[in-house]
């Protein structure tokens, strides 16, 4: 790594961008230690840690707690389609698309009494899926489920509901509606330490409600994304009015 050296952190993310964007510094390789960067560019290692901020808030630098600090690998967005909120077939097929899933039953805190419309403190199956390529996370969700209504063998390979997981689907019985919030916003500390990403990085975050043909809510999903990483498709569907068609 050569170049001039600078004496503000600015001025160090500018070299490192630079050296990045040439390849002089490819994607996927480790940067040298931050005192040994340090010494390098001759600035405290307070200074060095506010110019890999830059690069980390900009996606081309990750930090991973303790391995160091790596050049991000060009990031392909996966798709999210809305209406019956899942992953793309085309997204959750990818090889290189993995999700893991966890599951573990919680009580009902205040936000999700309101989400479910259930008593607080109500026993809830709560399943955290976190979609990743080649080691890289992508995605987050996490679904709620009243207990009676959660389906068995979500987490065996072969089960259906597996399948769904992978594709962020809704888990629980066949919904008769769907409704979804979007929004931007900054993560939460749980989001961010999940996607690898900065505080300062903006995630899609979508609320998906799922009730059945009766009004009862049968599953709640959080859902969040690195803004950066994921296109969301939104289809709307024109209704005819009938008394035009027959006119």
């Amino acid at each position: 790594m050569t170049g001039s050296v600078p004496s503000r952190h600015h001025d160090i993310a500018d070299d490192l961008r630079h050296q990045i964007s040439t390849g002089s510094i490819k994607p996927g390789e480790r940067l040298p230690s931050e005192a040994g960067l340090a010494a390098r560019y001759k600035v405290s290692t307070v200074t060095l840690r506010r110019a890999l901020a830059v690069l980390q808030c900009e996606g081309l630098v990750e930090k991973i707690h303790g391995k160091g600090n790596y050049v991000r690998r060009p990031r392909r967005k996966i798709m999210y389609v809305g209406g019956w909120g899942t992953l793309d077939p085309w997204t959750a097929a990818e090889p290189t698309m993995r999700v893991t899933v966890r599951s573990t039953t919680v009580p009902a805190s205040v936000h999700l009494t309101t989400l479910l419309k259930v008593p607080m403190g109500s026993p809830l199956a709560e399943y955290s899926c976190l979609s990743l390529e080649q080691g890289s996370p992508h995605g987050l969700a996490r679904i709620y489920i009243p207990r009676d209504l959660a389906p068995a063998g979500v987490l065996d390979d072969d089960s259906v509901c597996r399948e769904a997981a992978t594709r962020f689907a809704v888990l629980g019985p066949s919904p008769a509606t769907v409704r979804e919030t979007v929004c931007a916003r900054s993560p939460t500390p749980d989001e961010a330490s999940a996607l690898r990403i900065g505080s300062t990085t903006a995630v899609l975050a979508i609320t998906r409600i799922a009730t059945d043909s009766t009004g009862r809510v049968i599953e709640a999903a959080l859902l969040a994304f690195p803004g950066d990483r994921v296109d969301a498709v939104f289809t709307a569907h024109h209704v005819l009015d009938e008394r035009q068609t027959q006119g």
